[in-house]
């Protein structure tokens, strides 16, 4: 159901270098960039939909902030020339972009989702996809997460967040998947992304205000 086709765009979420700063805790996956490469590399040969989304945070300072080297996409999932950017400042994909829009004009009706983190953005963009009717899967070895603590104090490991967003979503919202179930090209021969012109320019779609 979930294989690279017209129908069925591969959808990012925040794969961006802040989150690589150290202020974020540990965390879990350090694999997740590889996998979406390896994504990444199926669904543009099979050249079906892949689009982006991107965290501008409103927080001075804040490594996401648009004024922040972290604010760039990370070199695994630098979008090319022609896939659609869509930027937002909440946790859903779908707040304040023209997202939904897009997918139904291109007739997209099953979403792959990847990205960071797991239950954050992730989780709410799923979630709210799957509320508007797409068919949704979020891909379990292509995501990540930090270590939290409960509201009591207790510590939970990234891989107990991942865990729990999971088990959250799956068959509720989302089927959850892997990236060996849908990847058809092997990360050793994967193609390398272009980079962009300029991050901001192609194909952006700025929020609805």
């Amino acid at each position: 159901m979930f294989a690279p086709d017209n129908r069925t765009a591969l959808l990012l979420i925040d794969v961006q270098r802040a989150f690589d700063d150290p202020k974020w805790g540990p965390r879990n996956n350090t694999d997740a960039e590889a996998n979406i490469a390896r994504l990444l590399a199926s669904w543009r040969a099979a050249a079906a939909p892949v689009v982006h989304v991107f965290h501008d945070s409103r927080t001075p300072g804040s490594p996401l902030h648009p004024a922040s080297p972290g604010n760039a996409p990370k070199p695994e999932a630098m979008p090319r020339a022609g896939e659609p950017q869509f930027r937002k400042n909440v946790n859903s994909g779908f707040i304040g972009t023209s997202l939904e829009t897009y997918l139904r004009a291109q007739g997209i009706e099953r979403l792959v989702v990847v990205g960071l983190t797991t239950n954050h953005c992730v989780s709410t963009t799923v979630r709210m996809a799957s509320n508007l009717g797409f068919i949704t899967a979020i891909v379990s070895d292509a995501t990540a997460t930090f270590d939290r603590k409960t509201v009591d104090g207790r510590h939970r490991s990234a891989q107990e967040v991942q865990d729990a967003a999971l088990s959250d979503l799956n068959e509720e919202f989302a089927t959850v998947v892997t990236t060996d179930q849908l990847a058809v090209v092997p990360q050793e021969v994967a193609p390398a992304s272009e980079p962009m012109a300029a991050f901001a320019g192609i194909g952006t779609h700025r929020p609805i205000s």
